[in-house]
């Protein structure tokens, strides 16, 4: 049972707001640190001069490395996150965890400034680090869909959401790249130290704009956490997935979300990374490419949420995988950098719109009875970080063992198909006016 006290108003246009500036204020790490910045200094040859990583005396390339790093947070996420979900739930402790993870996120990437090429281990667990407080608030704030807008407004709402993100990330993104690009502007040598300094900026976007969300969104009920809510999340993921289980239509969905999310969330990850490693992007060709991805993404979380609105969310869903298959399919063999920025542009119409829309599409098949929406956000949400432990780590794996990530691409195609052919087979009922 939930226990936020004071009924919130639905549908309330300042409440949407401060719920979507969340989205705002950690997407900056999405952006900058995910996929961006952090990266190519990652991968730069500053930070590794040779391409390797000696991990117990075993040379591990320094994509593979970017890959299993992120492997390592998602798994750290998936075992937390059923305990946490428990204690949401049951000590009423949603807007605390927000925070908890909110502060880890932010102040991991500040300790970024640290990383250099002698503190390769420091970067790798401050990326960790930030990547856990990302996922770890995220589930917080999903839970909050459900409780704020009826159902009949969820995709717009959940739209609203990636769009403020795409927005907020890409405004942090040009600061960033200026303050790098015209280093000798700010009195900088170089651009090493204005990389460094974006991580900080990073740190303090996320919590700055997130006080917004906290002190908006209605405040937890005072309880106290006792042993036993730790052991509660677990036995209340156990008590969803029995009631899935029971359910056709919600437990085929969450098998093909759990298949096309390894394909899309690994694709999101790794993009840049391929871009560089494989294409030779530069860091001008990188910020083309990265604000082709978040503009275009714009429009495309609000597009697949109209198509979503006048033909059914799995028509919407169908599509997009059918297009994340072509990208897959393009990417393997694209060799020219002008076709890899018409691949960004298919990439940004479809990634907002994916996640959108299936987030929306999940709130709609849980019961209309459910209070403890956390749980089942939480079961949501393990099941996607399940699937990027699955995707990235045979993105590296297959890396390391072939050289290169071309065939780590073409591999993805296997998951997208599968989740569209289960997909087939789901059941979405238009949505209830509220």
């Amino acid at each position: 049972m939930d226990s936020i006290h004071n009924p919130i108003k639905l549908n309330d246009k300042r409440t949407i707001n401060a719920w979507a500036m969340f989205d705002w204020a950690n997407s900056s790490y999405a952006l900058v640190i995910a996929v961006a910045i952090f990266p190519l200094y990652f991968n730069s040859e500053g930070v590794m001069p040779d391409g390797t990583f000696h991990f117990m005396g075993i040379p591990v390339t320094k994509t593979s490395l970017f890959s299993f790093s992120l492997t390592l947070a998602y798994i750290i996420i998936a075992i937390a996150l059923p305990i946490l979900s428990g204690i949401a739930d049951y000590g009423g402790k949603k807007m605390y965890f927000m925070k908890f993870f909110t502060a880890m996120g932010s102040l991991a990437c500040i300790a970024l400034v640290f990383f250099t090429a002698d503190t390769i281990a420091l970067g790798v667990f401050g990326f960790v680090i930030a990547t856990v407080g990302f996922a770890g608030g995220q589930i917080f704030y999903n839970s909050f869909l459900p409780l704020i807008a009826t159902e009949d407004q969820f995709d717009r709402v959940s739209a609203k959401g990636f769009s403020y993100g795409y927005i907020g990330s890409v405004l942090l993104l040009i600061v960033n790249l200026i303050m790098i690009e015209k280093h000798d502007w700010f009195g900088f040598a170089d651009k090493e130290w204005p990389v460094r300094i974006s991580f900080v900026m990073v740190g303090l976007w996320w919590i700055g704009f997130a006080q917004i969300t906290f002190n908006r969104l209605p405040k937890d009920t005072k309880q106290n956490i006792s042993s036993r809510l730790f052991r509660k999340g677990y036995l209340e993921l156990q008590k969803v997935w029995n009631i899935v289980k029971n359910q056709k239509n919600i437990k085929r969905f969450l098998f093909s979300f759990f298949f096309y999310s390894a394909g899309v969330q690994t694709v999101l990850f790794l993009a840049s990374t391929f871009a560089t490693d494989e294409l030779k992007f530069g860091a001008t060709d990188l910020i083309i490419l990265i604000l082709i991805l978040q503009l275009v993404a714009i429009g495309g979380a609000y597009l697949f949420a109209t198509l979503s609105d006048k033909k059914g969310n799995k028509i919407s869903i169908i599509t997009m995988l059918v297009i994340w298959i072509s990208i897959c399919v393009l990417a393997y063999f694209v060799t020219e950098k002008i076709q890899f920025y018409l691949i960004a542009a298919l990439v940004g119409l479809v990634m907002g719109g994916i996640q959108s829309v299936s987030r929306s599409t999940y709130s709609k098949l849980i019961p209309s009875e459910t209070e403890d929406t956390a749980s089942f956000f939480s079961f949501y949400d393990v099941l996607e970080k399940i699937a990027i432990v699955l995707g990235t780590f045979s993105f590296g794996f297959i890396d390391q063992m072939m050289g290169g990530m071309r065939n780590s691409i073409l591999a993805l195609i296997f998951y997208f198909v599968i989740g569209l052919l289960i997909l087939f087979f789901v059941q979405v009922k238009p949505a209830k006016v509220g």
